[in-house]
């Protein structure tokens, strides 16, 4: 069984004009690091014309297709019956992209079955954790 889970997204990104291009970004999940997902957007879909990568919590994502979740860099709320809103705060500017609920509801089914929700702590090995904190120490 993979460990990994990629998933293509259309993302609307939201401008100050009335139009709302489409920019793909990849929904991603690894079991290594089982309490985070990462949505990425492509180098020519940035302003920086380099790929961004966004990290954030896979309970926020899940929490925020049902009401407005996030206080920080990443908030997630439900926009309409078939949309989600992501935004994406930097001292940049503020990205705000909607991306069609079933698609969020797919991966993050596919992401239970890896690694269900609420059991992400026996994808952790602590106590090689542990140990390899205690041996930078010593």
């Amino acid at each position: 069984m993979s460990t990994v889970i990629e998933q293509n997204v259309e993302a609307r990104l939201v401008a100050a004009a009335p139009r709302m291009p489409s920019i793909p970004a990849t929904l991603h999940y690894d079991r290594s690091d089982p309490f985070a997902v990462r949505m990425t957007f492509p180098a020519p879909a940035t302003l920086e014309g380099v790929e961004v990568c966004w990290t954030f919590a896979r309970d926020l994502l899940a929490a925020g297709l049902r009401e407005p979740e996030g206080h920080g860099d990443v908030r997630v709320r439900p926009y309409g019956y078939d949309r989600t809103v992501l935004e994406f705060h930097a001292p940049e500017g503020t990205a705000v992209v909607h991306v069609l609920s079933g698609e969020i509801r797919r991966f993050l089914q596919a992401t239970g079955e890896l690694v269900p929700m609420g059991l992400e702590y026996r994808q952790l090995d602590l106590d090689h954790d542990l140990a390899e904190l205690m041996r930078d120490v010593l």
